[in-house]
């Protein structure tokens, strides 16, 4: 498994958590940014360039999931679901975490920097990481919204 890994400066502490610990159990990621430079005192920068770049690999078939870190989770979650096949899923405990694996096949967490412990967050981490997608009428459920997005998807215009 290969994550994609990216925030942006509120979520740059808990990326670096994140980031040791996938280290420390082998799991290989691409950091897509944001860096140290970019999270000085007082520096800015914008969550959907370094989301946007995250979610691109995931679509892009270089990357299988995605953890992405802001300040709530939120805006994370609303840019990586603007890619197509991507089911980004803000979670803020280990159950929201299971059933967005289990029932939702999500392929892409993201988790606040500035609403959560470390300690809380690698809980959440290490559940969506283990858990495996249930399958049966949660299959059903993702072909409709498969459906939803095929119909609903604007290409990128040339």
């Amino acid at each position: 498994m290969k994550i994609a890994l990216a925030s942006d400066h509120a979520g740059y502490d808990l990326k670096k958590t994140v980031a040791g610990y996938l280290a420390g159990r082998g799991i290989d990621f691409v950091d897509y940014g944001c860096g140290p430079a970019e999270c000085a005192p007082g520096v800015k920068v914008d969550f959907p360039d370094f989301g946007g770049r995250a979610a691109a690999a995931i679509t892009a078939g270089e990357c299988d999931r995605g953890i992405l870190v802001c300040g709530t989770g939120i805006g994370m979650g609303i840019v990586a679901n603007k890619f197509r096949g991507i089911r980004a899923t803000p979670c803020w405990n280990e159950y929201t975490a299971e059933m967005s694996r289990a029932h939702n096949d999500s392929n892409c967490l993201t988790l606040g920097g500035r609403v959560l412990g470390s300690g809380e967050a690698l809980g959440i981490v290490r559940v969506w990481l283990d858990t495996e997608f249930e399958g049966g009428r949660h299959a059903v459920r993702l072909e409709k919204i498969r459906r939803i997005e095929s119909e609903n998807y604007k290409a990128p215009s040339s």
